[in-house]
């Protein structure tokens, strides 16, 4: 099928269905980006009926503190809910909605490094990695039928919906984002934090708690499909001078954001 479907592809690229990201790499973009961000406030929609939303203040004003400092060096407006599950894991979905897990906030040490999270989940839906994922599954299988697919999140249909806008794991499936695109959200993360005022080196931090997490019996949800942490942290690294030239200038606009855990 896909020797039948590439050309298709390229096809698709000539009529301007390919594009560039946010850190200059060509993308195949074919789905309207309203689609995508409806998939998303559904999904965002059920999971709160299915998930209970956290009571914990001091928890609420922390993610709130750290994701409005983010999302408004962004734009927009964006909706920010803290469930309550112990899993270290957050997301963030196309039509401006955040999630994070009471376990990823008591996993972080401070506003730094939870602000490197939700940067490196807000930098997917920048860079549209749910929607070129949805259109290279569209262009391969014709799956037009993934976006009424959500409401049956169950059926296979409904979990490579899910799993398209990056929160499979929530439904016990993995659809996994590419290293490619994991790597490209952990730039684009670091530049965000930066910009917003939290110190990019926390990210360094943060990557290498999440290696210490993984070495008991249950690995991090969050960290299971993602690049090592290594070459993660070696690509972090490699970008730090300019996250951080970033950030002096952020500091020096007044932005110094106190969040406290």
């Amino acid at each position: 099928m896909f020797k039948k479907t590439f050309p298709a592809l390229i096809i698709a690229c000539l009529l301007n269905a390919c594009v560039t990201s946010p850190t200059g790499r060509s993308q195949f973009i074919a789905m309207p980006d309203t689609q995508i961000d409806q998939m998303g406030l559904q999904a965002f929609d059920d999971l709160k009926k299915q998930k209970p939303v956290s009571r914990n203040k001091q928890y609420s004003q922390f993610a709130h503190c750290v994701a409005n400092a983010i999302t408004q060096a962004v734009g927009g407006k964006w909706e920010v809910v803290v469930f309550e599950d112990k899993s270290p894991n957050a997301f963030a979905l196309p039509g401006n909605k955040i999630g994070v897990h009471t376990g990823m906030l008591s996993l972080v040490d401070n506003q730094g490094q939870l602000a490197a999270v939700i940067g490196h989940e807000v930098g997917h839906v920048l860079a549209r990695h749910s929607n070129e994922r949805a259109s290279q599954e569209m262009a391969v299988s014709q799956g037009m039928g993934i976006i009424q697919a959500l409401g049956t999140p169950q059926s296979a249909l409904g979990q490579t919906a899910y799993g398209l806008l990056g929160i499979g794991a929530q439904y016990g499936i993995l659809m996994p984002y590419s290293r490619v695109q994991e790597s490209e959200a952990d730039i684009i993360g670091e530049d965000l934090m930066a910009k917003a005022g939290f110190d990019p080196r926390q990210s360094i931090s943060l990557w290498q708690k999440m290696e210490q997490a993984t070495q008991g019996q249950q690995p991090v949800e969050f960290m299971s499909t993602h690049p090592s942490h290594a070459s993660r942290i070696q690509d972090l690294e490699q970008h730090m001078p300019q996250a951080l030239t970033l950030f002096q200038h952020a500091q020096s606009s007044g932005k110094q954001p106190h969040c406290q855990k």
